[in-house]
């Protein structure tokens, strides 16, 4: 029996990734502090991965220290044998294969770590070994603080090993990317949501950026052979993280009002088992109201923060089918919201066929005009894909699949 421990694991892609790489049984341990001694004790378990915030717990509690685990200080993945605990660090292996698979050279580099916990001190490790001509490491706990970050903006890499940003406190950054001028990189441990705010920032700047799936998937890769003494084959990491990014996203639907969004999205629905959130229904249950009712008595500005306020928490989770209104496209943060964990499918619908009967908007064949000649250039730029809805609902959501 295999497994991960950690403190709070509810979201954890872990047991998926292993499901991947091998057909072995793997568990979430979720263990207090006093719980620990029982659990390192418990001889049922034969090899576990560990996670935060226990990791240098776990190094203290191992009888043999692997080289690498020895130089970070780290431990996240232990092997019981012949009644001792054998502590690895796979870590470095997975931030080591993340580079590479990104083409980063980090040598010469001005490195800055944001974070000095145990996912820190395997960053620190790394990046010393591939010969970063300097290391700095900023936290909230030590000096230099982020209120020096200015003296900091000349770094080619970043490197967020910190929990911020991460589920359920989407949208925090720890610092604003905009005054650095010369990253190269940037590279949040983070793969809950799958794009943070540091890492949409590097978006809108053209830095090249990656998240910690890659990094999960390839340590998850080096513990599963720890665990079985068996080699494995590299190219499975990759099949892995495509897979389980597919898996978890939200397929998320815009287009012009009447375009048949809820429709689809309900066959969606149905084809894939994901739970379908409909905007405009989710606002109506929250107003006890109708959408026609909330535009004529609070009036459109009132109902577009009410809209923003929904996407927000509907983003943040995964595995979902997503509805929006004609207009949640038309707002930065809800474009983000929808886009942190989601593939955006733009329904695309000949004008003269869009249902017009209840909405405020586009009533009438003006309206529509108007409304499509403001909205097609965001439609089609916030999608990853468009499809034309010419067939039936279950045509259009199998088309959709097959494109995702």
């Amino acid at each position: 029996m295999y497994g991960l421990l950690g403190r709070q694991l509810s979201h954890s892609l872990s047991p998926e990734i292993h499901a991947c790489l091998m057909d072995y049984e793997y568990r979430l341990f979720c263990r207090e502090p006093e719980e620990l001694d029982a659990f390192f004790s418990d001889d049922s378990i034969s090899a576990f991965n560990v996670t935060i915030p226990y990791k240098i717990e776990a190094y203290g509690r191992c009888d043999v220290l692997s080289d690498t685990a020895k130089r970070t200080g780290s431990v996240n993945t232990v092997v019981r044998k012949d009644g001792r605990l054998f502590g690895y660090n796979t870590d470095y292996f997975g931030l080591e294969y993340a580079f590479d698979r990104n083409g980063i050279n980090i040598e010469n580099r001005k490195v800055l770590i944001l974070g000095n916990g145990g996912a820190s001190r395997t960053v620190q490790t790394l990046v010393k070994d591939k010969g970063a001509q300097t290391v700095t490491v900023l936290s909230r706990q030590s000096t230099p603080g982020y209120d020096r970050i200015a003296d900091y903006y000349d770094s080619q890499i970043i490197i967020n090993a910190t929990p911020v940003g991460m589920f359920p406190e989407n949208g925090n950054s720890l610092i604003d990317l905009a005054g650095f001028k010369n990253t190269e990189f940037v590279f949040d441990l983070i793969y809950n949501p799958l794009r943070t705010k540091l890492i949409f920032d590097a978006r809108k700047l053209g830095i090249l950026r990656d998240n910690g799936l890659t990094m999960l998937a390839a340590q998850a890769f080096r513990s599963a052979e720890l665990f079985t003494g068996r080699k494995l084959d590299e190219t499975l990491i990759d099949s892995t993280c495509k897979k389980v990014e597919r898996d978890i996203s939200n397929i998320v639907l815009t287009g012009m009002p009447g375009c048949g969004k809820s429709t689809v999205g309900s066959v969606l629905s149905g084809l894939t088992g994901n739970e379908l959130c409909d905007t405009d229904t989710l606002i109506a249950e929250k107003e006890k109201a109708e959408i026609p009712e909330i535009f004529r008595l609070k009036g459109e500005e009132y109902f577009r923060q009410t809209e923003t306020d929904i996407i927000r928490e509907v983003g943040k989770n995964g595995r979902q089918v997503i509805a929006t209104g004609g207009g949640a496209v038309l707002r930065a943060e809800n474009r983000e919201a929808l886009k942190q964990n989601g593939t955006v499918i733009y329904l695309r619908r000949d004008i003269e066929k869009l249902a017009k009967e209840g909405r405020p908007l586009s009533s009438s064949d003006d309206k529509v005009r108007k409304l499509y000649l403001e909205r097609k250039d965001i439609y089609e730029s916030f999608a990853d894909f468009i499809v034309d809805v010419n067939d039936s609902p279950e045509e259009t959501a199998k088309t959709i699949l097959k494109l995702i």
